[in-house]
């Protein structure tokens, strides 16, 4: 009402420019690059216009409820922050200040494998906020329980198995910049602080923790990196493997990756506890189809044995409500906070959520809906 401005941009858009003008080319290359000729990512978010909300008048929508109850708990709002790794390359705080911003909204938030601070300490910042654990599957079961067990200790809900990186994709923006942040120790703060990995380097890890692993030397940082790339992924993995995985977490298993109904299901007689619908924003399967449109499918297919998550293209509130209408139980969103995360730490991460939350309430309330179970395939129309 004095005709303040916003400190920081209101837009997806706003947020992406004043980004990329903050951050250093080959760290926004990494973070907003994609696959090959990165037209998946073009495809998520062309997917959203695909559908139309049809509002409806004259409904009583005073009071709007966006909770949702997801793993036995209820949450205030349907959203997420999905997994992003390695964020000490946009903000020296890092999964710190993004644990504090998402604490501040009250929305869970997926804490990576490959993150710039260990597991404790981000849960740490977190304090009673929601959490889960997202877990790149490790070629060892001693690393991987080892990860899960620590991510369980530390008040984590759920672990979040991603199976759609088992290799890392032909990426041009950081081939032609030579970057990969792993390749220097950076995002590796989880391996370096793990037993089971140090357990598995030629001195047994005693360098790491004699010179800590912030400011280990060259000679200990080269070990420990080609340890990390011999242990990252094993490509043979099985849907049997994820099996004895999910009966061994101490913790609740989701699977992350989900495009194909068949593989929905295979999911879901390997017994895991929920799945995030994604491509990985792009950045994995050049030429793939849009993770929404491949959102209904997926749905259809589990039904209501499990929860549904959808992630990969979410920019607005009205983003969000297509994918919710579309059966969608929770969104997730990536790129989005990670430029607020640029732009100022915790207060932009919490600032990009306030406003996504405020544009989600709106497009319920001026299209005649009061909750998020109202949000159905009827209040849709296909283009």
């Amino acid at each position: 009402m004095a005709g303040t401005l916003p400190e920081l941009p209101v837009t997806y858009e706003g947020l992406r420019e004043a980004a990329r003008e903050r951050l250093d080319p080959k760290a926004d290359g990494y973070v907003a690059g994609s696959a090959g000729s990165e037209v998946t990512a073009a495809n998520n978010l062309a997917a959203f216009r695909s559908w139309q909300l049809v509002p409806r008048m004259l409904r009583d929508v005073a009071e709007r409820d966006l909770s949702i109850r997801l793993l036995d708990r209820t949450h205030p709002t349907p959203l997420l922050l999905g997994p992003v790794g390695v964020q000490s390359i946009v903000h020296d705080e890092a999964e710190v200040a993004v644990a504090k911003g998402a604490a501040a909204v009250e929305v869970p938030f997926v804490l990576s494998t490959v993150s710039s601070y260990p597991i404790e300490e981000v849960a740490e910042a977190a304090g009673d906020g929601p959490r889960w654990f997202q877990l790149y599957w490790p070629s060892e079961d001693a690393v991987a329980d080892s990860l899960i067990q620590r991510a369980a200790d530390a008040g984590y809900e759920a672990v979040v198995v991603t199976l759609d990186t088992r290799l890392l994709a032909w990426r041009p923006r950081d081939l032609a910049t030579a970057y990969l942040p792993f390749l220097h120790a950076e995002g590796l703060s989880n391996y370096l602080t793990d037993p089971a990995f140090l357990a598995g380097l030629p001195d047994g890890g005693e360098a790491v923790r004699t010179e800590g692993w912030r400011s280990m030397s060259e000679q200990t940082r080269q070990a420990a990196v080609l340890r990390w790339i011999a242990t990252f992924s094993d490509p043979s993995q099985t849907w049997e493997d994820l099996r004895e995985l999910v009966d061994r977490s101490p913790l609740p298993v989701l699977v992350k990756g989900i495009q194909h109904p068949d593989d929905a299901r295979l999911a879901v007689d390997a017994g895991v506890a929920g799945m995030v619908v994604s491509n990985h924003g792009g950045r994995q399967v050049d030429g793939a189809m849009a993770s929404l449109d491949a959102l209904p499918h997926v749905v259809d297919a589990v039904g209501d044995s499990v929860p549904v998550i959808f992630d990969s293209g979410i920019r607005t509130g009205a983003d969000c409500a297509i994918a919710l209408a579309l059966g969608a139980d929770a969104v997730m969103i990536g790129r989005p906070y990670v430029w607020g995360l640029a732009l100022a730490g915790a207060a932009g991460v919490e600032h990009v959520l306030r406003c996504l939350l405020a544009d989600l309430d709106l497009t319920l309330a001026l299209s005649g809906v009061r909750t998020v179970d109202e949000l159905t395939r009827d209040v849709l129309r296909p283009v």
